[in-house]
């Protein structure tokens, strides 16, 4: 299967040089410098039947005739895709309604190459598994997590946790790789009238750290997206 970026970014030099990187990785890269030209590209994807699950939308957010977050918008209703956002923009803010409008990642300027391929990996993947039986056995060094049997292994011997923490590393376990804010995990796991009691998060993640963390201060698998949310680790 042919794996088919669209990068839509108006400046010429970083344009050319995601354009170079990701085609010595394989990646078909179609390219689009406004809002108008991605829209074409898209509905030329859809008009020739290209599968969307090989397909992925890297969008910048500043763009001459508007802001990439209506392009978002507009491939979840015309050609649904993983969509990665590159943006200048830091706010905590920013990250966070993107996210949860349907990006699924977003990194800021500037990134390296090999950060940006990691994070594409991760999106194309969960796009490749949605539609197919998704493990739910996961093994990390001596750590085991058996999804179906809320198990728990560390060196072979049993881990307690409570419901809530299950719970809450179920729900990070099934998007590893990618950040999950704040509002998405309070709501998938304490429900729509707690997602602004972000406390609940800090304690149930330091709960979690200290049970599956070889360094709970220094975590390798339930990672901080500082201001926006958690990602564990890539698998």
């Amino acid at each position: 299967m042919t794996l088919r970026i669209l990068l839509v970014e108006d400046d010429l030099t970083l344009r050319y040089t995601l354009q170079q990187a990701l085609e010595i990785e394989g990646f078909v890269v179609d390219l689009a410098d406004t809002l108008a030209g991605a829209k074409c590209v898209l509905s030329q994807y859809k008009n020739e039947q290209i599968s969307m699950e090989s397909c992925l939308l890297l969008v910048d957010l500043g763009l001459p005739d508007g802001d990439g977050a209506d392009l978002i918008n507009w491939s979840r209703a015309h050609a649904p895709m993983p969509v990665l956002v590159i943006s200048a923009r830091n706010d905590d803010s920013s990250k966070v309604d993107l996210l949860d409008a349907g990006a699924d990642d977003y990194l800021v300027k500037p990134f390296s190459i090999n950060e940006l391929k990691a994070r594409i990996r991760v999106a194309l993947r969960r796009q490749t598994l949605s539609g197919s039986a998704v493990s739910e056995e996961f093994i990390f060094g001596s750590l085991e997590i058996s999804l179906p049997r809320h198990q728990v292994l560390r060196d072979g011997v049993k881990v307690h946790l409570t419901p809530k923490e299950f719970k809450l590393l179920a729900r990070l376990l099934r998007q590893a790789g990618q950040v999950v804010t704040h509002r998405q995990l309070l709501q998938d796991v304490w429900g729509p009238d707690c997602v602004d009691h972000v406390h609940y998060l800090r304690l149930y993640m330091a709960q979690l750290r200290g049970k599956l963390e070889r360094d709970p201060t220094a975590p390798e698998l339930l990672l901080t997206e500082t201001g926006v949310g958690y990602r564990f680790c890539e698998i």
